[in-house]
């Protein structure tokens, strides 16, 4: 080693180790031993081997089909949570599917808030009083009449509805909606005007709506219209998807003693007549029992109970019921034609002719058409509707009313004699 460059001890280790690794190494040499005395290699010197590659972290990626899943079913969640929402709030505001309820509520001088001197549009100035609606509300609420509160007075407030009160006690019911209610809380006076009707067994839908306007419950025009068009969702027997017709709600406009809102919204009458059918009929234990005994449906028992209603005196409905089941189930002498004259009239709007037999296209008329008319002819009581489920056990095929009562017969030739006869009689009574 050079004197110079025996200090340069770095430099000669390099280039030694540089020799020795280009010698090949003797069979059987041994590995040299560390200076520590341990048989490990001597470790190399920095940036002389390859480098030891360091693994890299993989980031965990997330599934973009489970996080658009994820965003779906968030999003189905909070708007199915939103719709159920919004439809309570809605039935609450239109008073949809509601138990019928009536309740009196007062308001009384303590509800005034304030009376104010406010300019009206037209420049004027008007004294007006303002309610405390956190109260009206709650009343309504404690009544029943109402589930949501505070629903009521977001929309008072919205409506200014503080200042169409009045002073009074008021009958209010279930099926008022929130601006109906708003609406008959300030008659002045307080008292809703009502009025007492009666619908006699046997009426038409026409019939009644004539009756409730000569009782000015509402316009002929309104009433028309409602029984025609308007959706009575809160009873399944009604048809609502066949509107334009007021015999849709034939049958089920229950004859009864009602006292109606004069002036009020005509929905709540028919709603009135509507409810107790439900209550006296369609949830009937015993007649529900008979329904699902009888071969006839709903709809189809109503229809005979209505022609039954139309053509009987008063004491004869199972004989008339015998005839009208008989004349449908066999035919006989009939060949399953109904001839009945009420259904005709029923076609017609007025007094049958001769020729009406024959000439009047309808399909309530029973001397054409095989069978039963497409709705009920009239509004029948529960006499006969129990009458359309329980015929007496008869033959009878006809029956002709002979003074003031029907004489019934099982065939033709005897129906013809009991015709004669009628005649005979009736141009007897007429000398």
């Amino acid at each position: 080693m050079n004197q110079d460059d025996r200090y340069k001890t770095t430099s000669w280790d390099g280039d030694d180790v540089a020799r020795q690794a280009d010698q090949p190494r003797p069979a059987g040499a041994e590995r040299q031993s560390h200076p520590s005395g341990e048989g490990a290699e001597r470790p190399r010197p920095a940036g002389t081997g390859a480098k030891k590659k360091k693994k890299k972290r993989r980031k965990k990626r997330t599934n973009p089909l489970l996080a658009i899943l994820l965003w779906v079913v968030i999003v189905a969640a909070s708007s199915a949570i939103a719709a159920a929402v919004g439809w309570m709030l809605a039935n609450d505001f239109a008073a949809l599917n509601k138990e019928h309820l009536e309740a009196s509520i007062q308001i009384t001088e303590d509800y005034i808030v304030e009376v104010a001197q406010e300019e009206q549009e037209d420049g004027s100035v008007k004294e007006v009083t303002h309610y405390d609606m956190e109260k009206v509300a709650a009343e309504l609420k404690e009544k029943g009449l109402i589930e949501y509160d505070w629903f009521f007075r977001l929309f008072a407030k919205f409506t200014h509805a503080d200042t169409k009160l009045n002073v009074g006690t008021f009958v209010l019911n279930t099926d008022m909606d929130y601006m109906a209610l708003v609406r008959n809380m300030r008659v002045i006076g307080g008292k809703t005007e009502t009025v007492e009707v009666t619908i006699p067994e046997g009426y038409t839908v026409r019939q009644i709506i004539d009756l409730l306007a000569e009782n000015k419950v509402g316009s002929v025009e309104d009433l028309t219209e409602t029984a025609a068009n308007y959706v009575f969702e809160s009873y399944d027997f009604v048809d609502n998807a066949n509107l334009g017709d007021v015999s849709r709600l034939e049958g089920f406009l229950f004859p009864d003693t009602y006292e109606f809102y004069v002036g009020a919204r005509t929905e709540l009458a028919f709603a009135s007549m509507l409810s107790n059918f439900n209550n006296k009929v369609y949830t009937d234990e015993d007649i529900q029992e008979l329904l699902d005994g009888s071969d006839y449906d709903l709809q189809q028992i109503l229809t005979i109970a209505s022609l039954i209603e139309r053509e009987t005196d008063g004491s004869d409905r199972s004989n008339i019921s015998s005839v009208i089941h008989n004349r449908l189930e066999k035919g006989g002498e009939t060949g399953h034609l109904l001839q009945i004259d009420a259904a005709l009239v029923y076609a017609a709007g007025r007094a049958i002719t001769q020729e009406d037999y024959t000439g009047l296209d309808s399909p309530y008329n029973l001397y054409l058409h095989e069978g039963l008319p497409p709705t009920a002819i009239a509004n029948p009581g529960l006499a006969s509707i129990r009458a359309a489920l329980q015929p007496a056990d008869t033959n009878y095929y006809f029956y002709v009313l002979v003074g003031e009562k029907h004489v019934f017969s099982e065939t033709l030739a005897e129906h013809n004699r009991n015709v004669a006869a009628a005649a005979a009689a009736a141009a007897q009574a007429g000398e």
